[in-house]
């Protein structure tokens, strides 16, 4: 499929991500579309490149799953784009490009180069950190080149995913819901974890798997009226959004957004990391 092609179909309809022979297949695809109105209307930085996923995922055996990038990946807290040696991915100013229909297959290497180097570049540590401890029981660690982070959607938005109205996250959710399942597919990924009840709901509902719930009381988050109790999702999959995966991945997830849920304190933070640890060693050994 030619770029040409692959651009003018996005944005009449939901194309199918092809593995046709090609240097990043995937990546080009992607790129391609950034044209389409409907992801420029769902709230997509039209500028910034997207973002299949942070670190390595050819060499991880463990991934975490987010919503999507955050526009902090491009922009300061003013809301200008990160350059230099701030900046962590690429842009259209970046590139040198006016528009992605002009990307060519070396500004598709140095987005998936980007993308590679992103934990030993300037990685967004208030939010990765977190996340990063609690895959340390598994042996895995982003910043040393085991573990990836994915995104449900691989496109930031100039909001967050819970500003966005109901019929945008919609929107994104169909133009782009089948790039998970092509990234697992082709990846050495055993075991995928679930940052948060919002994740957790969006994937189930994504790739029609029921994962199995159970509390956690040492989990729970105390609160004036009631606590929030903790709960732990597992199960496992072979298909995300109808791409079938050739094997059977271990799916783990929490209901607490650990980098943004009130009260989530060191020795939760812990607890989980403990249950997901064990949970993994069977499928890592």
């Amino acid at each position: 499929m030619s770029r040409r092609n692959a651009t003018e179909r996005s944005a009449a309809q939901p194309v199918a991500l092809s593995l046709a022979p090609a240097s990043n297949p995937l990546t080009e695809e992607l790129v391609a579309r950034m044209t389409d109105p409907q992801l420029i209307d769902a709230a997509v930085i039209p500028w910034s490149s997207p973002v299949p996923a942070f670190g390595d995922l050819s060499s991880s055996r463990v991934a975490t799953l987010g919503l999507n990038p955050s526009n902090r990946e491009f922009v300061d807290g003013a809301g200008n784009e990160l350059d230099g040696t701030v900046r962590r991915f690429q842009t259209l100013r970046s590139l040198g490009l006016q528009s992605w229909r002009e990307a060519k297959s070396e500004h598709f290497d140095l987005i998936d180069e980007s993308c590679r180097r992103y934990f030993f570049a300037n990685p967004y540590d208030g939010w990765f950190r977190k996340l990063d401890r609690i895959i340390g029981g598994t042996g895995s660690s982003y910043y040393a080149g085991s573990a990836c982070h994915l995104d449900l959607i691989p496109y930031a938005t100039g909001c967050k995913w819970t500003d966005l109205t109901s019929g945008q996250r919609e929107t994104l959710l169909s133009r782009v819901g089948d790039t998970l399942g092509l990234l697992l597919k082709n990846s050495p990924v055993e075991v995928l974890v679930l940052n948060g009840r919002s994740v957790v709901d969006r994937f189930e509902a994504m790739s029609g798997n029921q994962l199995n719930r159970r509390t956690f009381p040492t989990w729970a988050l105390p609160r004036r009226s009631e606590d929030v109790q903790g709960l732990g999702y597992e199960g496992t999959v072979s298909s995300v959004a109808g791409i079938t995966l050739g094997r059977e991945i271990k799916v783990l997830g929490f209901n607490h957004n650990i980098q943004s849920s009130f009260g989530v304190t060191r020795e939760v933070t812990e607890a989980i990391g403990s249950w997901i640890a064990r949970s993994a060693r069977r499928v890592l050994r």
